[in-house]
């Protein structure tokens, strides 16, 4: 059940990322914080991450911990590319920006970062006790 949970936020979380970004918005507030959108890019592939492990590690628990934040962090990476693609191919309002790109991977480092030591210490207090 919690498989099909984590699978469910994922694939969702992807869904709305895909169309936040490639819909056009214009009639939504600007805030005056600089390059805000690269912090908005970093955020959702930050989650995009997180939600992709707890799926994949409920999925498989004979695989290791850092092959499986590889394979997101490069799956992250690769969406984010199709993504900027398809705004310059597919939208009038929205144009491809390596800088998102950037700032896409840059979330999915610091969620493995994030995850990855938290695997550690976990795994050093439940061996400690």
């Amino acid at each position: 059940m919690l498989k099909k949970l984590w699978l469910i936020a994922a694939s969702g979380w992807t869904l709305s990322i895909a169309v936040l970004c490639l819909v056009s918005f214009t009639d939504l507030p600007t805030v005056s914080v600089s390059d805000i959108d690269k912090y908005v890019h970093a955020t959702f592939h930050f989650i995009f991450t997180l939600l992709w492990y707890l799926y994949l590690r409920t999925e498989d628990r004979s695989v290791g911990n850092a092959q499986i934040l590889f394979k997101i962090v490069a799956f992250s990476l690769v969406f984010g590319i199709a993504i900027e693609l398809a705004q310059s191919l597919f939208t009038k309002t929205r144009q491809a920006d390596i800088k998102d790109v950037a700032a896409n991977l840059t979330g999915a480092l610091l969620a493995a970062v994030c995850l990855f030591v938290y695997r550690k210490w976990i795994n050093k207090h439940s061996n400690s006790d």
